[in-house]
């Protein structure tokens, strides 16, 4: 892994044969950091509007399936 920084950005130079599936949550990770960094909300309420969507989500998904 090679680190560099530039004036404007870090760059981040990996393997060709790292998973893409663990790279892409933890670019998800760094960009959820990113985006909450100056943020004032509490995580109870992430965690409230994680579980509201989630619902939400299901239940769209189960009336796409007709699922009961």
């Amino acid at each position: 892994m090679i680190l560099e920084r530039t004036k404007n950005e870090i760059l981040v130079r990996l393997p060709a044969n790292v998973d893409l599936t663990e790279l892409q949550n933890m670019l998800d990770y760094l960009e959820y950091m990113e985006q909450t960094n100056s943020s004032k909300i509490s995580q109870d309420e992430v965690e409230k509007f994680a579980d509201e969507a989630s619902k939400n989500i299901w239940q769209k998904f189960k009336a796409l399936r007709n699922i009961g």
